[in-house]
């Protein structure tokens, strides 16, 4: 998946291209276009800092996360909202256990809308209300990876992450078009979004340049 904002990120991408453009661009190097899927998901979808983590385990034998995250200006007050905490946070259940305390993350809150059409509301869940939902790759659309939730600085190592609260669905790409490409076993470098920033620079002449090389421009 190839979001324009996040490849502008990598090379410059002139004003005004679409998804049209960058697949004729691509396919100019030999990249090959699958799909371009329309914006799919609508916030609030913001970064959140886990403040607290408690395992409990359910009747059904499942053990799940009873999470308290700062959301930043979406915070309930302490002693306020659904189920209220000394914490300026929202309560959210979680199933997977792949972070930590401190961690940052990517929650969609209520009135929130991703793919497939998934409206985000509270609900009563494992004996709490779980006030939004802390999001996999897979389900905001971004891979097929659903065996943990994306912790932000692990999942985008090159990027600043935005402050705690911050509004991400264009950070992610995901309020914008977005291109598909096949990526081929002799182009594997093609799976990281360095790697078709690079291919779209052969393809345009666009300046290049690596976030994790500050000031290095190829």
């Amino acid at each position: 998946m190839v979001p324009l904002s996040w490849l502008a990120d990598h090379v410059d991408v002139p004003e005004g291209t679409d998804a049209e453009a960058l697949a004729a661009a691509l396919v100019k190097v030999g990249l090959e276009e699958e799909e371009i899927h329309p914006a799919r998901v609508i916030g609030p979808l913001v970064v959140g800092r886990v403040l607290t983590r408690v395992e409990e385990t359910a009747s059904n034998g499942k053990t799940v996360n009873y999470c308290r995250v700062d959301v930043g200006e979406y915070n309930d007050a302490p002693g306020t909202g659904k189920e209220p905490s000394e914490l300026p946070s929202r309560g959210i259940i979680c199933g997977a256990h792949n972070f930590d305390v401190d961690d940052l993350v990517v929650v969609s809150l209520p009135g929130a809308v991703l793919p497939g059409d998934f409206q985000i509301a509270a609900r009563k869940t494992y004996g709490h209300v779980s006030d939004g939902m802390i999001c996999s790759a897979r389900e905001l659309g971004l891979g097929e990876d659903h065996s943990g939730i994306i912790v932000l600085p692990q999942y985008f190592p090159d990027r600043e992450i935005p402050a705690v609260g911050t509004d991400i669905v264009s950070w992610l790409g995901l309020g914008e078009e977005v291109l598909e490409i096949n990526v081929t076993p002799d182009r594997g470098y093609c799976f990281s979004m360095r790697g078709i920033a690079r291919e779209y620079s052969h393809s345009t002449g666009a300046a290049f340049r690596d976030p994790g090389l500050p000031g290095v421009v190829a």
